[in-house]
């Protein structure tokens, strides 16, 4: 079932009818294709169709939710809304956003709407022939697969919101097996967007192939301290922290390592984060958030200096300020938290950026990090962290040999506050982008 505005506006006046004093339906309706490939052959495809719809609404300043696949079960949800906003505490910083139109933002391709499951599998295909390609070195793919999606949403409130908006986005991710005198490495790559022509199935899979060839005759190192250079996919590792601390939400309840550190510095002054949800073909981007506010870009950080954090309509209300178009849902029968839209990082200035190949030839001793593992065990309070990499080691400038079993630890704030170069490699990893860095004096064990 498609989306359907009269659906929409009868369900949220029928639950003014009945008793609630604000009401809002968010609806969903999607269609998606999932694609296997292993030695050229079909391993698994999946197709999938849904439609979904739920009720928020807000009775003597408590909070009512339901929600169902049904259409014709609207008037049951109606009463089970109202009947859990009648047993919930009251909660003075409840209530719905005003209507504020909708930004216009390029998410929806025909292509991927279109695309019939035999042009899906062949893409798919491509991607691990690419993988082969590489080399004899490569010796297996572990996985090869793509998804195809496109979605239609709608949001309605009593307050006069009234947006729907269609989009698309389809991803390739493969993980190839490099094996040479009896070693084996893992090398994976991933890409996604709103548009298929954004992403390159054969360059996902070369890219893969690469990853793992590279790391043949990989060897331990003894402990020191040293530069280090993040590759992108690792600083996006690392932003996801940031990610879950520039939340509003997360604030508010102290899990936070950037609370009460609005307008002080705290990374070093070469790097700027923004959050923007209007980026063409990008994954976060939408016209409005998950409660029909407008999607926006935001400066988060400038310069190093934390300028917000990003926010809901409860949560705006909570501090006083305006939601940043930041209300996120996990799907429709989800309320609405905090989220990032597109975060990415990036160089302060020109000046500050620094070609990556220059990057490389600049370190004189040190390592350049391709994998991170477990960066989602940092201390989300703290910022403490002590993770496993994977790494090539540089000395004047040339990569010596891959390292393996390598240990990086420090305090997320203290280590991106010693970036000494930002790269000219900004790269987008799903939702979330960031160039190549260089850090200094970072304690590596072995």
């Amino acid at each position: 079932m498609r989306t359907d505005a009269g659906f929409a506006a009868e369900l949220v006046a029928a639950a003014i009818r009945r008793g609630a004093d604000e009401a809002e339906v968010f609806s969903r309706s999607s269609r998606g294709l999932s694609v296997e490939i292993k030695d050229q052959s079909v391993e698994s495809l999946k197709s999938s169709a849904g439609f979904g719809y739920a009720l928020r609404v807000i009775k003597d300043g408590r909070l009512g939710f339901s929600y169902s696949t049904d259409p014709a079960a609207s008037q049951t949800v109606i009463g089970n809304a109202l009947d859990t906003a009648r047993s919930s505490d009251p909660d003075p910083y409840l209530g719905l956003p005003d209507a504020g139109g909708a930004a216009e933002v390029a998410i929806y391709d025909t292509a991927i709407a279109e695309l019939s499951e035999e042009e899906a599998i062949q893409s798919v295909m491509r991607l691990e022939k690419a993988v082969f390609e590489e080399g004899r070195r490569i010796a297996r793919v572990r996985k090869a697969s793509g998804s195809f999606y496109s979605s239609e949403t709608r949001i309605a409130n009593s307050k006069g919101v009234d947006a729907a908006y269609s989009s698309t986005s389809c991803s390739g991710q493969v993980s190839a097996v490099a094996e040479e005198s009896g070693e084996s490495q893992i090398g994976w790559e991933y890409d996604a967007s709103c548009f298929l022509k954004g992403i390159s199935f054969e360059a996902i899979g070369r890219g893969a192939a690469q990853r793992a060839v590279r790391l043949l005759g990989s060897r331990k190192i003894a402990g020191c301290k040293a530069e280090v250079v993040l590759d992108n996919s690792v600083t996006v590792d690392f932003l996801g922290i940031f990610a879950s601390s520039l939340s509003s939400e997360a604030v508010q309840k102290g899990k936070s390592l950037l609370t009460g550190k609005i307008g002080r510095k705290v990374i070093s002054p070469k790097i700027t984060v923004v959050d923007s949800g209007l980026l063409a073909g990008r994954l976060g981007s939408s016209p409005v958030d998950d409660e029909g506010v407008p999607c926006r870009e935001k400066l988060l950080i400038r310069e190093g200096v934390l300028l917000s954090y990003v926010y809901n309509t409860y949560t705006a209300r909570k501090d006083g300020v305006r939601s940043t178009g930041n209300a996120s849902r996990a799907g429709f029968a989800s309320l609405p938290g905090v989220g990032v839209s597109n975060l990415y990082l990036e160089a302060a200035s020109h000046s500050d950026v620094v070609g990556a190949d220059r990057i490389m030839r600049s370190i004189d001793r040190g390592l350049y990090v391709v994998e991170a593992m477990g960066v989602h065990t940092a201390n989300a309070v703290s910022g403490d962290f002590s993770i496993g990499v994977t790494g090539l080691w540089i000395e004047k400038g040339e990569v010596k040999y891959p390292v393996k079993e390598a240990v990086v630890s420090g305090n997320i704030l203290e280590f991106f506050g010693r970036i000494e170069a930002v790269g000219d490699d900004l790269r987008f990893y799903g939702s979330t982008g960031a160039p190549s860095l260089t850090i200094s004096g970072v304690d590596i064990s072995a």
